[in-house]
C-alpha cells in the first residue's frame, strides 16, 4: 500500500519494478547522487554540519556535565546534512530559539519520519477495501503533506534558476556545486520526458528520507552501546587522539585512518540494522529460494536482523564485540548486509557510513560521556520499518579538557 500511495507512481527506485525504468532510476541515483566523486564533493557539507552539532553540544555543556537528548540532536544533524544536499538549505538557518526549533522539528519529523509498523494490508489486501484502521487515509494525508513540502523546494529552486538570481548556496571551497534538485532541473532541460516533475520529487524524497532517518538511528544505537561499554569508547578515543590529536576537529579525510571506529559502526549495524527486514522484494518469475517454490509476483522479505544474530554464523551473536570486524570485511559478505546486497542494495551506503563515522568520531573526540545513572542503557529495540530506540537516548556530556580552547571556535 505504501508503494501505491507514497512513491510517485513507483518512480522512487527502491519500489520501482525491475525493468528499464528501474535501471534508469538506479543509474540516476548512483551517478548523480551517490557516486564516489559526488560523495567526496559533498564532504564539506558533512564537516560543516558536524561542526554545528559539536558547537551546539558545547553551548549546552560548557559549564559542566549536562543532560542532552541525543535522539533529537542526531536527527537534526542528519536532517540538515541531507536537506542541504538535496535542496541547498538547512532545516533552520538561524536557530536562536532552541525550543521553537525543537517544536518545528517535531512537526517536520511527524510528516517525513512517522513510526510506521508492518502494514497488515500488504499481507491481507482485502483489508484495504474495508479501510482497515484508516491506514490508507493516513498514508494519503502523509503523501499530501510530503508532496507539498518537496514541491515548494522544487519551485523555490526553479524560480532562482529562471530569474537568474543568486545560486543555491555554494559549498565552501569548491566553487559552484549544485544541490540535487538543481542538478535534476538542469537535466530536465535536456531530457524533459524522463526527468519529469514526479521523478525529480521522488529522487529528492528518497534521498532525504532514507539518508536522514537511518543515519540518525545508527548514531543513537552506537552511542547507547558505547555508554554501556566505556572500555570500547576509550579505545575509539585513543585511536582518534593518535591520528588526529587535540588541535583540530577530525574531518572526512581522517576516516580511513580510524579502522576501530569503523569496526564499532559495523558492529552497531550488525546488532541494530536500521531496516531489519530490508526493502521487500518481489519475484519477477517463478523461482526457488531455499528449497521453496516461489510463484511469480510473491513478496519476499529478507530478515537481516535474524541473519546478523544467527549463532551458526556469528560467535556470541548478541554481544557487542567490534573486534569481530577487524580484518577483511569481504569475508562477511552474505552474512553482514545492513544495506542489502546485489542490484537492490542501498546505493547510499558510502554516504551514510561517512556521515555516521564523522559524527560519532567528533562526539567522542570532543566530549566525555556518561549514562544518566548507574543503570545500563536499555537495548530493547522498537517496532517499525526502522529499529529506533523506543525511549529517546539521553546522556550526560561535558567538553573534554584538552579541547576547551578549540571548541568555542566552531
Amino acid at each position: 500500500m505504501a508503494g501505491d500511495i507514497l512513491t510517485y507512481n513507483y518512480t522512487i527506485f527502491p519500489w520501482a519494478p525491475y525493468g528499464h525504468q528501474w535501471r534508469s532510476l538506479r543509474r540516476l541515483g548512483v551517478v548523480e547522487i551517490f557516486s564516489s566523486n559526488r560523495v567526496q564533493k559533498f564532504s564539506s557539507i558533512r564537516e560543516e554540519e558536524v561542526a554545528n552539532f559539536v558547537s551546539h553540544l558545547f553551548k549546552v555543556s560548557a559549564k559542566g556535565m549536562q543532560s542532552v537528548d541525543l535522539k533529537y540532536l542526531f536527527s537534526l544533524l542528519t536532517t540538515n546534512v541531507m536537506l542541504k544536499l538535496v535542496a541547498g538549505k538547512r532545516f533552520v538557518e538561524d536557530a536562536r530559539d532552541m525550543e521553537a526549533e525543537r517544536m518545528l522539528f517535531q512537526e517536520f519529523t511527524s510528516i517525513f519520519f512517522p513510526s510506521l509498523g508492518t502494514n497488515i494490508c500488504d499481507f491481507f489486501p482485502v483489508l484495504r477495501w474495508i479501510g482497515w484502521k484508516g491506514i490508507e487515509k493516513y498514508y494519503k494525508e502523509m503523501y499530501r503533506k510530503r508532496d507539498e513540502y518537496v514541491q515548494n523546494l522544487v519551485d523555490e529552486i526553479r524560480l532562482k534558476k529562471t530569474s537568474c538570481s543568486a545560486d543555491v548556496p555554494e559549498i565552501k571551497g569548491e566553487g559552484k556545486n549544485q544541490c540535487l534538485i538543481e542538478r535534476l532541473l538542469s537535466l530536465q532541460e535536456q531530457d524533459p520526458d524522463f526527468y519529469s516533475n514526479e521523478v525529480i520529487k521522488s529522487m529528492a524524497m528518497i534521498t532525504f528520507t532514507a539518508g536522514s532517518e537511518t543515519s540518525a538511528v545508527t548514531l543513537e544505537w552506537a552511542m547507547a552501546l558505547l555508554m554501556n561499554h566505556p572500555e570500547v569508547l576509550q579505545k575509539v578515543r585513543a585511536e582518534i587522539v593518535s591520528h588526529v590529536g587535540h588541535e583540530r576537529l577530525l574531518n572526512d579525510s581522517d576516516l580511513a585512518k580510524l579502522p576501530y571506529l569503523r569496526c564499532v559502526v559495523n558492529e552497531t549495524l550488525r546488532l541494530y540494522p536500521p531496516s531489519p527486514t530490508l526493502f521487500p522484494h518481489c519475484s519477477s518469475q517463478d523461482c526457488e529460494v531455499g528449497g521453496y517454490e516461489i510463484p511469480k509476483g510473491t513478496m519476499l522479505v529478507v530478515n537481516a536482523w535474524a541473519i546478523h544474530r544467527d549463532p551458526s554464523i556469528w560467535e556470541d551473536p548478541t554481544k557487542f564485540k567490534p573486534e569481530r570486524f577487524e580484518g577483511n570485511l569481504e569475508e562477511k559478505v552474505g552474512k553482514f548486509l545492513p544495506f542489502g546486497l546485489g542490484r537492490r542494495a542501498c546505493p547510499g551506503e558510502t554516504m551514510a557510513i561517512r556521515l555516521v563515522l564523522l559524527a560519532l568520531g567528533a562526539a567522542i573526540q570532543c566530549f566525555d560521556w556518561e549514562r544518566l545513572g548507574p543503570e545500563m542503557v536499555d537495548k530493547t529495540p522498537g517496532v517499525g520499518l526502522t529499529i529506533a530506540k523506543p525511549r529517546p537516548l539521553e546522556a550526560l556530556c561535558s567538553p573534554r579538557s584538552e579541547l576547551i580552547k578549540l571548541l568555542p571556535n566552531f
